[in-house]
């Protein structure tokens, strides 16, 4: 019994310290922010007096509704796009064999761990010629053709499920498309919305895309790059430039507290089959 009791402290310590650990550095930014100019270098840990009006003033020197308005529309149309896209590709990769799918699938997996870099040139050439460059729509519009690791998550997920379930909606007279809308969504919510979530999350928090699309034109700079701007041009006044930091990640922290469940639970559920 005794034994048992060290063992959860010492298992709970452990956590406990992980925790401090890691909210350390949130704590750091939260108090800075409401610290005054004249505060922030001088190691103080606690604000005295708190500068509340650093919030206030967050918002007249930086435009922050026009990038949580463009991280919004960009991170929100490319989690749709991607869902549109993706869903149906790993439906396919999970339940159907046809001839290639091993091939299909390995093609997936290259995508996947390519890197983004070696195909930029020949991508920015290529909205160029197209007009979209200073704009978000070449971060956007690749979502329509599909996520690698969004197809992979899905895939995993969807071969975890029982295949009689396709096979008794396909007896109910169901046809493809009526079995992925029917059965399959309704029962994969909480992958998908483990897929979305990652999606959401990589372009809110994305800053080489909007760096080299849209760096030259103010009006679409986004939360990531429009921050990284702001600390260049305010790097004297911490106790802004920390506050500014704290509304960036409020729209991120909000997202994952109401869909934390479903997150888990998707990734929990993902199977591991090949």
């Amino acid at each position: 019994m005794a034994r048992r009791i060290l063992f959860w402290i010492a298992e709970h310590a452990l956590l406990v310290a992980l925790a401090v650990m890691f909210l350390l550095p949130i704590g750091f930014v939260l108090l800075t922010s409401f610290m005054g100019s004249h505060q922030t270098l001088t190691g103080a840990v606690w604000p005295d007096p708190w500068a509340w009006e650093n919030y206030a003033g967050a918002f007249t020197a930086a435009p922050l509704l026009v990038w949580f308005g463009n991280s919004l529309l960009y991170a929100t149309l490319a989690t749709l796009f991607m869902l549109v896209s993706s869903v149906p590709m790993a439906f396919v990769l999970a339940k159907y064999r046809f001839r290639g799918d091993n091939i299909v699938f390995f093609l997936v997996i290259v995508a996947m761990l390519l890197p983004p870099q070696v195909t930029q040139v020949p991508l920015y050439v290529m909205w160029s010629s197209l007009g979209l460059t200073g704009t978000l729509w070449p971060l956007i519009l690749p979502h329509l053709f599909g996520s690698a690791f969004s197809i992979f998550l899905l895939r995993q997920f969807f071969l975890a499920m029982p295949t009689e379930y396709v096979d008794a909606a396909r007896m109910d007279g169901n046809g493809d498309w009526g079995i992925l809308l029917r059965v399959i969504v309704p029962m994969a919510k909480p992958g998908i919305a483990a897929a979305s979530i990652f999606t959401f999350f990589a372009c809110w928090n994305d800053y080489y895309g909007p760096l080299l699309y849209a760096s030259e034109y103010s009006e679409n700079w986004t939360v990531s790059f429009g921050l990284a701007s702001f600390h260049g041009s305010h790097s004297t006044d911490w106790g802004i430039t920390m506050a500014v930091t704290m509304l960036a990640t409020i729209p991120v922290v909000i997202v994952f507290f109401f869909a934390q469940r479903t997150f888990v639970e998707g990734i929990t559920l993902t199977g591991v089959k090949g």
